[in-house]
C-alpha cells in the first residue's frame, strides 16, 4: 500500500511530534519510505565478544566486550572533570572515559554487574581505554546479536537525546509494523528473476538488521540496482523522447565546400578513429532529427579538424555553424586554425569574444544576419541576446562542462528549430559517469592519435632531484625547445605548505638567466594575460611560470617539457591534462610531476598511474575512483540532477550496465511509458529483447519515475 509508506513519521511507535520535528529538520526524514530509505553507513558486529589480550594496533574497529566495572573515579576540575572507569573482562583491564554527564554515569553503573560496553578502542600510555561506550546489563537469556547498522547523525540529535539506539529502536518499530509487509515491489518481476536480485521487502531489512555478511552484500546489490535502473530509466526515457519528437535539419548532402578541402586543402592524412567519426556524425545530419552527440578524444587527437568538416556539412546544406569555447585564448587559437583551414575553399569565418570591437561587433552582427559569414568562433559573447543568425544548422560546443547547461540553452533558442549539437571534451571522461550524465548522448571516442606523435615520457621527481629537473630543463632550451612550469598557488600562503607561482618565477629568472620568462596566472587583466601568452606562442618567451590557466586551451607545438610543483595536490584529470599541452609537436616531450618526499604511500601510488599510462580514459577511470564522481567534468552543472544513496558510480560500473540493459529492454516493451507519440529505439544485436510488463507493474514503475524525478529539470535538450 502506498499509503503506508507516506504515513507521516510522527505516527510511528516511538517517534511522536517533538522527535517527527527533530527528524525532519535535522535528517530531512518526515515519512515512513524516508526513515526506510535512510540507510547506515556502515554495520557493526554484535554476534562477537572480544577479549582485552586480543585488542592490538590503533586501527581497531567498534568491539564489545562482557565483563565487570571495578572502580570509579573521578579525575581534573571543571569543564575538564571526566569519569574513568576500570573495566575487566576477567583476565585483564581497560579503561573507560566519560567527559560529559560524569554524574550521570558515576551514579548509573554499579561494581558487580556483568555489563557489555561497545565502542573503538584505543591505546594510550600503555592502556588501552573506550571513550563513551555504550553500556548496557548482559542479559544472558538475550545476549547481542547480529549485525547493527550505524547511521549518521547531528550533534543536535544528540545533545537532545536522540542517540543511535533511539535511531535503531524506531526504525526496529517501522519493521515491525504489520502494514509493512503491504510494501510493493518496485522492480518488475521478470527483472528480478533474470538478475536474481532480493525482493524489496526483504533487502529493506537486511540493510538495517543484517543476518550476516552475504545477506548485506545482497541487500545492498538489489537497492544499487534499483537505484541505477530508475536513472537510467529517466535519462533514457527523455532520450527517446528527444529523438522521436525534436526535429533536426536535414543535411542531405556532401557537397563542393566539404570536397574542395578533404582533396585539395586537408593539411594530413585522417586517422582511421577521425573517418569513423565523421561517418558517425554524417549519419545522424541525414536522419532528419536533431543530433545531440559528444566527441570524446585525448589532447592532440584531431577533434578540433572533426568539428571544422562537420561545419563544412552544415555550409555546404545552406547552414551557418557556430564554435562556442570557455576562453578567448581558445577562441582565438580555434579561429586562426579554421581560418587558415577555410580560406583556399571560400568559406568565410569570423571571430566574436568580449574583446571584439563595437565596430567589428556590428560588422559580425550583420554578416551572421545576412548568411554572408558561415562559422562564428566565439566565447560566452556568442550566447547574447544581440547575436542572431540566418541559419544555424550546428553548434559546437568545446570544453563544454565550463558552461553551464542554462548558458548553453540559450544558443539553442536562436532557432525555431534546435540547431544540430556536437560536444567536444579533451578530459576523457569515464564510461560510467557518461552513461548517466551524459546519457542522452550519442558518443563518440577518437582513441587514435595522428601519426608522428610520440607519448610524452612522465617521471615523479622530488626537491631532492632539482638539479636533474634543472639539467633537462637546459637540455631542451638549447636545442630551441619552450617549457611550462605551473605551481598551485599564485601567492605564498603560510597556512598552506605550497609552492607559489610568484616565489617560482624568481628562482626560475635566476636559474635560467640567458632565456626570458613569462608568466599568468587567473587574477591577472585579459589584455596582460593575452600578452604574456602571446609572448610564449610567438617563442620571444621560452620558460611560462603559471597556475593552471593553461590547462585547457594553449597550444604551443614547440612545447617540449611540462614541470607541475606540488604534484600531489591535482587530480590525475587535471594533471593529464595539463600534460596535454606538451607532446603537440614531432619531438621527444617530457612530463616531470615533482611530489613531496614524505608523501604518503597511497599519493604516491596515485601519481604513479601518470607514469605508467598516457591512455586518458585509464586515467578518468582511476580519478574516478579516488576522488568520486561529484565534481568531475562539472557535473553539478552539465546534467547529474538526481543524488545517489547507495550507488556509486566510480565503483558499482557493472551494476549500471546492468541497470541499463534492463530500464532499456522494459522502455522498449512498454510504450505506456514514454509520452504520446514516442517511438522507442530498436534492440541492437546483443541488447535485451523488449520486457512486456502487467499492467499493475506498469503503474509501479510510472509512479516511480514520477516520485524520484518529479523536481529535476529536463536538459535532455541543450546536452
Amino acid at each position: 500500500m502506498q499509503n503506508f509508506l507516506d504515513t507521516e513519521i510522527k505516527f510511528l511507535k516511538g517517534v511522536g511530534e517533538a522527535r517527527a520535528k527533530l527528524l525532519a529538520s535535522e535528517l530531512e526524514v518526515a515519512t515512513f519510505r524516508d526513515l526506510l530509505y535512510y540507510f547506515p553507513f556502515r554495520h557493526i558486529d554484535r554476534s562477537r565478544f572480544y577479549r582485552i589480550e586480543e585488542l592490538a594496533g590503533n586501527d581497531m574497529p567498534a568491539i564489545q566486550i562482557k565483563g565487570h566495572f571495578l572502580s570509579f573515579r573521578m579525575e581534573g576540575e571543571g569543564a575538564r572533570k571526566r569519569l574513568v572507569g576500570v573495566f575487566s573482562d576477567g583476565r585483564r583491564m581497560m579503561e573507560t572515559v566519560w567527559f560529559s554527564k560524569v554524574k550521570q554515569f558515576s551514579e548509573m553503573f554499579k561494581p558487580g554487574i556483568e555489563y557489555v560496553i561497545f565502542g573503538k578502542p584505543s591505546f594510550f600510555n600503555n592502556a588501552w581505554s573506550i571513550a563513551h561506550p555504550e553500556v548496557e546489563v548482559f542479559d544472558a537469556e538475550k545476549p547481542p546479536t547480529g549485525f547493527r547498522g550505524v547511521y549518521s547523525l547531528t550533534e543536535t540529535m544528540r545533545k537532545r537525546g536522540f542517540g543511535m539506539r533511539v535511531l535503531q529502536t524506531i526504525i526496529g518499530n517501522l519493521f515491525g509494523n504489520r502494514l509493512f509487509s503491504t510494501i510493493r515491489e518496485t522492480l518488475p518481476r521478470e527483472i528480478v528473476e533474470r538478475y536474481g536480485l532480493m525482493p524489496l521487502q526483504e533487502a529493506l531489512r537486511q540493510m538495517h538488521f543484517p543476518d550476516d555478511v552475504r545477506s548485506l552484500q545482497r541487500a545492498t546489490e538489489r537497492m544499487k540496482f534499483e537505484e541505477l535502473f530508475y536513472v537510467e530509466a529517466h535519462i533514457l526515457r527523455y532520450s527517446m523522447e528527444r529523438g522521436s519528437k525534436l526535429p533536426g535539419y536535414l543535411f542531405p548532402k556532401i557537397g563542393e565546400k566539404f570536397n574542395g578541402f578533404y582533396f585539395n586543402v586537408l593539411p594530413f592524412q585522417l586517422t582511421g578513429a577521425q573517418k569513423r567519426v565523421l561517418k558517425e556524425i554524417r549519419a545522424d545530419m541525414k536522419t532528419g532529427r536533431q543530433m545531440n552527440r559528444l566527441l570524446q578524444g585525448d589532447v592532440g587527437s584531431g577533434k578540433t579538424m572533426v568539428a571544422f568538416m562537420s561545419m563544412l556539412m552544415a555550409v555546404d546544406n545552406g547552414f551557418q555553424a557556430a564554435l562556442m569555447a570557455p576562453t578567448e585564448i581558445l577562441a582565438t587559437q580555434h579561429y586562426a586554425s579554421l581560418s587558415e583551414w577555410a580560406a583556399p575553399i571560400g568559406v568565410k569565418v569570423a571571430l566574436l569574444t568580449g574583446s571584439t570591437r563595437t565596430r567589428e561587433r556590428r560588422e559580425i552582427h550583420e554578416g551572421l544576419l545576412s548568411g554572408d559569414i558561415h562559422i562564428i568562433v566565439g566565447t560566452h559573447a556568442l550566447i547574447e541576446d544581440t547575436v542572431k543568425f540566418r541559419s544555424l544548422g550546428l553548434a559546437v560546443i568545446d570544453e563544454q562542462h565550463r558552461f553551464g547547461v542554462a548558458q548553453r540553452a540559450r544558443m539553442w533558442s536562436k532557432n525555431s528549430v534546435v540547431p544540430h549539437v556536437l560536444v567536444m571534451t579533451a578530459t576523457p571522461i569515464p564510461r560510467t559517469l557518461a552513461m548517466t550524465v551524459y546519457g542522452d548522448l550519442e558518443v563518440s571516442v577518437i582513441d587514435e592519435l595522428p601519426p608522428g606523435r610520440k607519448p610524452v615520457t612522465t617521471l615523479l621527481r622530488f626537491d631532492s632531484n632539482r638539479m636533474e629537473v634543472d639539467r633537462l630543463i637546459v637540455s631542451q632550451l638549447r636545442e630551441g625547445r619552450q617549457v611550462y612550469i605551473v605551481y598551485p598557488l599564485i601567492s605564498e600562503n603560510e597556512k598552506l605548505d605550497l609552492k607559489s607561482l610568484e616565489e617560482g618565477y624568481k628562482r626560475t629568472c635566476e636559474t635560467f638567466p640567458s632565456f626570458r620568462v613569462c608568466f599568468v596566472h587567473g587574477r591577472m587583466k585579459p589584455e596582460e594575460k593575452d600578452y604574456q601568452m602571446d609572448l610564449f606562442v610567438r617563442g620571444e618567451a621560452r620558460i611560462m611560470v603559471a597556475t593552471t590557466v593553461i590547462e585547457v586551451g594553449v597550444n604551443v607545438p614547440n612545447a617540449s617539457v611540462m614541470v607541475i610543483e606540488n604534484a600531489e595536490r591535482f587530480g590525475l584529470s587535471q594533471l593529464h591534462q595539463l600534460r596535454g599541452r606538451v607532446g603537440r609537436g614531432a619531438d621527444q616531450s617530457y612530463c616531470i610531476l615533482m611530489g613531496k618526499v614524505k608523501s604518503g604511500a597511497d599519493t604516491k601510488k596515485r601519481l604513479s598511474i601518470m607514469t605508467e599510462t598516457t591512455d586518458g580514459f585509464l586515467i578518468s577511470e582511476a580519478d574516478m575512483k579516488i576522488r568520486g564522481p561529484g565534481d568531475m567534468e562539472g557535473t553539478q552543472q552539465s546534467g547529474l540532477a538526481f543524488n545517489l544513496r547507495v550507488a556509486d558510480l566510480a565503483r558499482d560500473g557493472q551494476i549500471l550496465t546492468r541497470a541499463r540493459e534492463a530500464a532499456l529492454a522494459v522502455l522498449r516493451g512498454n510504450v505506456s511509458l514514454l509520452a504520446p507519440g514516442c517511438t522507442p529505439t530498436a534492440p541492437r544485436q546483443g541488447d535485451l529483447p523488449p520486457i512486456a510488463l502487467h499492467a499493475e507493474e506498469v503503474a509501479v514503475m510510472a509512479g516511480e519515475l514520477s516520485r524520484r524525478f518529479a523536481k529535476t529539470i529536463d536538459w535532455s535538450q541543450i546536452s
